[in-house]
């Protein structure tokens, strides 16, 4: 190893043994010169000067690292970080992960929704145009991004520093929806452990949470007009274990009454969490394993559910209410705007997940092949998710004899009210409601993976300095991650919630 100076009154030129010394300036790497007397080699330095060594042809060149500071420079570090950075395991562990984060909780409560709302079929055209034109150029320029450049949603922007800001948001807003996206995984667990008694809670009036205005489910509402109906929707033993049971709402008032968090659904949340740093404390090659089962498991349980359904009076009604084409409802504005944010929604571009995901890729993954795939399968997965709702909502209908269009919702109500409502009826109601909630649990851990896993990686890779080196890091940077989050997100377990 060739030493430094020694001789600190000398010029820079010294000999070293038969070897000569002299600063010059050029490029960085080894350029190496044919001489009458050796070979030149110019050896990489941390500085902006370059030692030059001259060693005839005859003798050995040992590898030489001449530093003339301590602290090593931060492009070297920056370059060793990103050569040393993990990869996924399979190409098909990355196109998983972003399959399970595009299809989300939104495409089983959302869009059929928005599909019989916006005009059934029709609702199709607008929908295509802005996955086309909106959606995918902006998720293929993620990809892009993040393969390329090998970097979180902050740091990615070192390509132009005065955007920096953009990454910083992305990260803000991906922890932000944790706060209330986990939530909706825990009520889903609530249920499904409800799901496992011997009766299902939501099936009659007779619990101490029920009012005078619950209307068993089991009665026959044939004789009952749509109006008198409609206004005893709200008073459903289903909608009353969610808002009373539940979320316990009863118990506040407003923001001046928050209350103290509900015990049962801290815990569901905790294992939540829980179930969340187990898929990321590893990084991509935990999460790899996890998608196989989360991002494709739904999709199981999705035909099942629609097997079962399509074998129920009224399917085939709610299913024609579902497609039914109305063309003229392409001139209202409001259908275009559904179209765009369902699709922007859905695909989660902008979020700084998909760019997360890629940077993890090899670099010549083919990542526009994964782009259409994935928006693919999730355009796929909400209109399929379409019929499966749609069944079981004609089924209600016809059962309860009232319009479709007051038995159809979005949100929440339909997965926590409506749905369970319906299958509360059925032969075997706790086994449907197992598969469905279960499916729901899927469904939320992927999208809720991909949101941490944004935050998680932005930061690291931003401050990759102050990690580099230290032992344990991602476990323990995972970790603080998981228990801000789940101490914040713990106020949406308050009856104010």
């Amino acid at each position: 190893m060739m030493k430094r100076n020694q001789y600190p009154d000398r010029p820079i030129s010294a000999r070293y043994e038969d070897l000569e010394l002299a600063p010059v300036q050029a490029q960085e790497g080894a350029v190496e010169k044919n001489f009458d007397k050796g070979k030149l080699f110019v050896l990489k330095n941390t500085l902006t000067n370059t030692q030059v060594g001259i060693v005839s042809e005859s003798e050995q060149l040992i590898e030489t690292t001449l530093v003339d500071e301590d602290k090593p420079n931060e492009n070297d570090l920056f370059a060793d970080i990103e050569a040393n950075r993990e990869t996924w395991n399979r190409d098909s562990d990355f196109l998983l992960s972003i399959i399970g984060f595009a299809v989300d909780l939104a495409n089983v409560w959302r869009f059929p929704y928005l599909c019989y709302r916006n005009g059934g079929g029709a609702f199709l055209v607008p929908y295509a145009l802005m996955l086309v034109f909106g959606a995918v150029p902006l998720f293929y320029m993620e990809l892009i991004l993040g393969q390329y450049n090998r970097q979180g949603p902050i740091s990615v922007w070192r390509i132009c520093p005065i955007f920096k800001g953009i990454g910083f948001c992305a990260v803000m807003v991906a922890f932000y929806v944790s706060f209330y996206y986990n939530v909706i995984i825990g009520w889903a667990l609530y249920f499904l452990v409800a799901s496992i008694t011997p009766e299902l809670p939501w099936l009659h009036c007779n619990n101490t949470w029920n009012t005078i205005g619950c209307t068993d489910i089991r009665n026959n509402y044939t004789n009952t007009n749509s109006t008198q109906v409609t206004a005893s929707l709200p008073h459903s033993p289903a909608a009353e274990y969610f808002h009373r049971a539940v979320l316990e709402m009863q118990w506040s008032d407003g923001l001046h009454q928050i209350g103290y968090p509900k015990w049962q659904l801290v815990i569901c949340l905790l294992a939540v969490y829980c179930m969340l740093y187990l898929s990321l404390f590893k990084g991509v090659k935990s999460t790899g394993l996890v998608v196989w089962a989360t991002a494709t498991l739904p999709y199981v349980v999705l035909t099942i559910l629609l097997i079962r359904g399509i074998m129920l009076p009224g399917a085939l009604k709610g299913i024609k209410y579902y497609l039914s084409p109305q063309l003229s409802r392409l001139t209202d504005t409001r259908v275009w705007v559904d179209a765009a944010v369902q699709v922007f929604y859905s695909v989660g571009a902008g979020f700084g997940v998909h760019l997360s995901y890629a940077s993890y890729n090899n670099f010549n993954n083919n990542c526009y092949k994964d782009c259409l795939i994935t928006t693919l399968v999730n355009c796929f997965t909400s209109f399929f998710s379409g019929f499966v709702i749609f069944t079981y909502l004609g089924y209600m209908s016809v059962k309860q004899g009232i319009p479709i269009n007051n038995v159809a919702t979005e949100g929440p109500g339909l997965v926590f009210q409506v749905y369970p409502e319906a299958v509360a009826t059925l032969p075997g109601s706790n086994v449907w409601s197992v598969l469905f909630f279960f499916m729901l649990i899927t469904l939320g851990i992927d999208s809720a993976m991909g949101g941490l896993e944004c935050v998680i990686t932005g930061l690291m890779d931003e401050f990759c300095l102050f990690f580099a080196g230290k032992k344990y890091a991602r476990e323990i940077f995972t970790l603080c991650a998981i228990f801000v989050s789940f101490t914040v997100a713990t106020i949406n377990v308050t009856p104010v919630s």
